[in-house]
């Protein structure tokens, strides 16, 4: 009677966690770009924060959407996805509304000039959706050509996780290059750390395709690795970097 009393608790408890698991990984990715956000906002300055992270994490979550077509996955992740795609792009239009009033006698760019030079650093929020829209429509496209074939979906799978991984090594080698940390917020670091090792975690338990959680363990790697940088630069100082870059331009969870 007892162990049927603790199993009703249990199963509504399991249900909970689950839940809450659930809505970490849906919404703990754009949590760092929640105060990123309001800090350009109140500033009206987006000098600090890279557009190009925009660039990377929307092709990364574009093609795992499209790799969920192949092989379907955990629906937390899809969702995730799909969040982290709207919030990039509200970023995207801030960030170049921002850019725009700032600049003086500046040359209108657009995504239809084609122009290399100025690719992804154009003057209108609706060229960024243009090119958004036209990546995905070819992407789609080839996705749907070839999506018989289980090679072409795996390495999609993996390019989508790869791309996101590798989101930390321009802090990395920034770091490196400049022998310093200053301008990285350790808070920042520790707060990928624990975002990357949950959601490592979180794919290994869930059974999620081999490419979530090597990637994973790879964003965990790097975390790591700047946190051993913020260390030894620490104890063995050196020239300060030219000019500080915040930590949110250079990483998501």
């Amino acid at each position: 009677m007892e162990a049927e009393g603790l199993g009703w608790l249990l199963v509504p408890l399991h249900q909970l966690v689950s839940w809450v698991a659930a809505g970490a990984m849906v919404f703990g990715g754009v949590v760092p770009y929640i105060p990123q956000y309001r800090d350009i906002r109140r500033t009206q300055n987006a000098d600090g924060f890279s557009t190009h992270v925009c660039l990377v994490l929307l092709v990364a979550n574009i093609l795992r959407i499209l790799f969920w077509f192949g092989r379907h996955f955990e629906s937390p992740l899809l969702w995730q996805s799909i969040v982290m795609i709207l919030t990039m792009l509200l970023m995207l239009k801030l960030c170049t509304e921002v850019r725009v009033a700032n600049e003086l006698n500046v040359k209108r760019r657009s995504f239809a000039d084609f122009d290399p030079h100025h690719f992804w650093h154009w003057s209108s929020f609706a060229d960024y959706v243009q090119c958004v829209l036209a990546f995905t429509g070819v992407a789609g496209y080839i996705t749907y050509l070839s999506i018989d074939s289980a090679l072409f979906v795996e390495t999609l799978g993996f390019l989508a996780v790869l791309t996101e991984a590798m989101l930390g090594v321009p802090q990395l080698y920034r770091n490196y290059r400049h022998r310093s940390t200053e301008g990285m917020s350790l808070k920042m670091v520790l707060m990928w750390t624990s975002g990357d090792t949950f959601k490592t975690a979180y794919f290994l338990l869930n059974g999620a395709p081999l490419q979530f959680s090597v990637c994973g363990l790879l964003q965990v790697m790097v975390d790591l690795a700047i946190l051993g940088q913020a260390y030894a630069f620490a104890h063995h100082p050196q020239k300060p970097a030219p000019h500080a870059v915040h930590p949110a331009s250079a990483k998501a969870l």
